[in-house]
């Protein structure tokens, strides 16, 4: 009995890891409100053919103000390829201001407010959750969960990653 309530233990836990979006699928269509000028967005239609880093955050989160520094330098050094940083408010839990957090930010993005449903589609379980999409909306990269604390090593490890992928595209 133990041996059979093991095995199904381990096949759920197997096969929820395996769910939501991976790399090599390509990302789910969604659309939102951008906090930054209020216009709606739609993927992957706000792509233009050009690969975009998703970055799902919240304002409570220790590990999302260490990476968004990197995120704008990402942003500022692969711009001339079109890359762009796509964000998602999601988790918020009602502790904070996004929009505020957004105008905080002194790199051009796109910031999606109440993105709970698109983290959701996205299988996005911790924040920051991370992404790469190519220019067709195909996941190159995503995290992995990581047990460093919040600072700039877990942020430097994540930007050497996320570069390692928008590089391999060159």
């Amino acid at each position: 009995m133990i041996k059979k309530l093991s095995a199904i233990i381990l096949s759920v836990l197997f096969s929820s890891a395996l769910t939501g979006v991976q790399i090599g699928d390509v990302a789910p269509s969604w659309k939102g409100n951008n906090l930054v000028d209020g216009t709606q967005v739609k993927f992957p239609e706000v792509l233009n053919e050009k690969p975009a880093v998703l970055v799902f955050w919240a304002t409570w989160c220790p590990y999302c103000k260490a990476f968004m520094p990197y995120a704008g330098r990402i942003q500022a050094d692969y711009a001339g390829q079109g890359v762009q940083i796509v964000t998602f408010n999601a988790l918020e839990r009602g502790k904070g201001d996004p929009k505020a957090y957004v105008d905080g930010l002194d790199f051009p993005l796109v910031a999606i407010a109440e993105a709970d449903d698109i983290a959701k589609q996205y299988d996005v379980k911790f924040i920051p959750g991370l992404m790469v999409v190519d220019g067709e909306g195909s996941v190159i990269y995503r995290r992995g969960w990581t047990n460093l604390p919040a600072g700039s090593k877990v942020a430097e490890q994540w930007d050497g990653e996320v570069r390692a992928a928008l590089d391999n595209l060159k």
